[in-house]
């Protein structure tokens, strides 16, 4: 390629040809037909249980194909395309998050999700990362055909509004396992390739360790720095348990599984998918690296976009075997398609649940409730589409997500964690708490991102070279090259750190401000206002060991009322 500049290497790489094709569009059609095979064949749901066959499959559904669908709708398009490039970009200090997700599952088990099981709900309370969702499968798409964005993410919004709208939470679920299978199916192939392609493990971890991409976790309690142990497991752990312990899009998987303890399994299935899915992300980071250690393919404008990096070493490494570059972008929108109906289903929930029944003058009917929840997927999937306009004007898309999704999310944690554990707890200081805490992270994200896109707020990056490139290039923007500079300057000089701001902390301690806001904002309003009588309330409405104290407190008020009458009737005697 010694001739060649970059824009030929470009085009070269893109050789998505018919088989290609033909393996994304089957998957698609897939997706079609179960939805048809729901919707339309399958037999219909007894007068009466429509509403909770369409949200909740009847809390019928068995324990695998509920994991596989958590795994894949948690997953999204977004991890499998940005942790490789946060691992390229950042190094592995990232991955120490995993420390979070096995806490996260303990706390679940034991704190919300029997609450949320025991008391059937179909509405835990979702909107602004679904265009994400979406934005990033067609990064993909645009880089192994060149086919623009804006005609692709149309296409498959309309197939996954589709088969959300007619086959409901069971064709979701199903579509969901054919999806996952085919995510973990596009990275082995990806992985073991690539691996192979530039020498082994041996060399892909050596190439990671010499750049400094393979380190220790990072020790230091500063919440500035971006991702360090501290970071990862603490303020990870939160994030974590409100994407999955209180968000409408996984409660109602859980909810549709006939007892707690099936629940339960389901969880840990869908922890260890999650943990392996996010070791494959990471090691393909890794060996994106491998790949480019000598020709950045950012620096050089090979890859458009950060999130284009996985794409790039796709086409780099499956190009020439046909249907294998396809079956990768079946993947990818493969997860997204799985968040997207995931989220769209959510969306119908929440909205029959909490507008449209407690507005209601009478019962609806089983048409009514139809037609609006059908209705709510439909329309909520259009402003997706167009919201994707917004999203590819933003930056790199895993801390874009994090960060825009912990807006809502620590307030909504903190909402939620007063309703199970603080009985003392108000209304008036649930709204009072969530509002500040809200208003608050509004604030320090758009800070957040407003200083990440001036300058004022940047990230080290791992060192990146371009000696070894074999075509002509233009860095019109040498940001990856800074990496080099600050790397070499650090030794001779001395940084000068920039001043502390709260919107300065690490975008992974956001939902722990906000829930912290949120709650203590929430105790100190109920206590003045008068926090509830937690001896009058509902025992059932709280975790098992607020349960058990709540039913410890009531037995000692009886008995020292039993003790007060009789002491009284002796004294009468």
């Amino acid at each position: 390629m010694a001739g060649l500049n970059v824009d030929d290497v470009k085009v070269s790489l893109q050789k998505f040809g018919l088989y290609d094709y033909v393996v994304f569009v089957l998957m698609l059609l897939s997706c079609v037909m179960i939805g048809v095979y729901f919707g339309f064949l399958k037999k219909k749901a007894k007068k009466g249980e429509a509403e909770a066959d369409y949200l909740v499959g009847n809390r019928q559904m068995k324990i695998i194909p509920v994991s596989l669908s958590l795994i894949a709708s948690f997953i999204s398009g977004i991890s499998l395309l940005g942790t490789p490039t946060e691992i390229y970009l950042y190094g592995v200090q990232y991955m120490y998050i995993v420390g979070g997700v096995i806490s996260m599952g303990f706390i679940m088990m034991y704190f919300y999700l029997p609450v949320f099981h025991n008391l059937k709900l179909t509405s835990t309370y979702q909107m602004a990362w679904l265009p994400i969702v979406i934005y990033v499968p067609a990064l993909a798409f645009n880089q192994v055909t060149g086919i623009n964005v804006h005609l692709i993410t149309p296409i498959v919004c309309v197939i996954c509004i589709f088969y959300t709208c007619v086959g409901g939470l069971k064709a979701v679920v199903w579509t969901d396992v054919v999806q996952t299978i085919l995510m973990f199916g596009a990275m082995l192939l990806i992985i073991i390739k690539g691996t192979l392609d530039v020498g082994g493990l041996s060399v892909v971890i050596e190439r990671a360790k010499a750049s400094g991409r393979i380190e220790g976790p990072d020790l230091r309690f500063d919440m500035t720095t971006r991702h360090n142990i501290y970071s990862c497991v603490i303020g990870g752990v939160v994030y974590w348990l409100k994407t999955n312990a209180v968000s409408q899009n996984m409660i109602q998987r859980y909810l549709s599984l006939p007892t707690l303890a099936s629940a339960k399994k389901a969880l840990w299935t869908f922890i260890f998918g999650t943990l392996v899915l996010l070791a494959l992300c990471c090691y393909s980071g890794l060996l994106i690296y491998a790949k480019y250690y000598d020709c950045d393919p950012l620096t050089t404008k090979l890859a458009k976009a950060k999130d284009q990096l996985l794409p790039l070493l796709v086409m780099d490494t499956l190009g020439d075997f046909p249907g294998l570059p396809g079956l990768f972008v079946a993947g990818v929108f493969s997860a997204a398609l799985s968040s997207l109906s995931t989220g769209l289903n959510s969306m119908s929930a929440v909205v029959l649940e909490d507008f449209f029944k407690p507005f209601s003058n009478r019962p609806l009917s089983e048409k009514q409730t139809s037609i609006i929840m059908r209705a709510v997927v439909a329309v909520f999937g259009a402003i997706c589409v167009v919201l994707v306009l917004v999203v590819e004007k933003l930056g790199s898309v895993l801390q874009l997500s994090m960060s825009l999704g912990s807006v809502s999310n620590g307030p909504l944690l903190g909402i939620f964690t007063l309703g199970v554990l603080i009985p003392w707890a108000n209304g008036t200081g649930a709204i009072v708490g969530g509002t500040i805490g809200l208003l608050v992270m509004i604030w320090v994200c758009l800070k957040a991102q407003l200083a990440i896109a001036t300058g004022e707020l940047a990230f080290d990056l791992k060192p990146v070279d371009t000696q070894g490139c074999s075509y002509h290039f233009i860095a019109s923007e040498p940001m990856s090259m800074l990496a080099i500079n600050t790397t070499s300057l650090s030794i001779d000089a001395t940084p000068v750190e920039p001043e502390f701001a709260l919107y300065h902390i690490s975008y992974l301690w956001y939902t722990t401000m906000g829930a912290l806001i949120t709650i203590i904002i929430a105790v100190i309003v109920s206590f003045i206002v008068g926090p509830n009588k937690p001896d009058e309330m509902n025992p059932n409405l709280f975790s098992p060991f607020i349960q058990r104290i709540l039913v410890r407190r009531r037995i000692a008020s009886h008995n020292q009322l039993e003790m007060a009458t009789g002491g009284i009737k002796e004294i009468i005697q």
